[in-house]
């Protein structure tokens, strides 16, 4: 892979993260604009890894969507040093699951609702039972 495809894959993951993040605090694309002086147009550009986010913005993104500018490459996968000058040392945190997922999300949400701590616990035993009728 040369130099710009994979500022091309970091672009894109950096745009998810800005995605998945304002999602769940649900903050419009328009706000975020707003925030930054650009255009919501712009703001699609950039989650879709199509246009790319100077440190700057980065930056005051993070502060708008309270996260460190560093939430934003967390599961990025790990590049050889000799391919893009990047370590080889991955990300001490976990890859994105389906919490970081737009499912994953309105499921956490809705989950969090639920006053009933054994009314969670069977939800939890069902999704496990689910889950493990799939694999068979």
């Amino acid at each position: 892979m040369n130099a710009e495809e994979q500022l091309s894959l970091i672009d894109t993951h950096v745009g998810n993260r800005i995605k998945l993040r304002r999602s769940f605090l649900r903050i419009s694309q328009e706000k975020l604009g707003d925030h930054l002086g650009v255009s919501f147009q712009q703001i699609q550009k950039y989650e879709k890894g199509a246009n790319r986010i100077g440190a700057g913005q980065l930056f005051q993104i993070g502060r708008l969507l309270n996260v460190e500018p560093s939430y934003f490459f967390e599961g990025l996968p790990a590049t050889k040093a000799t391919d893009s000058g990047f370590s080889e040392r991955q990300s001490d945190m976990p890859s994105a699951g389906i919490e970081d997922t737009t499912d994953g999300i309105a499921l956490n949400r809705a989950f969090a609702r639920i006053k009933s701590s054994k009314l969670r616990r069977r939800l939890i035993d069902l999704v496990t039972a689910i889950a493990d009728s799939d694999r068979s």
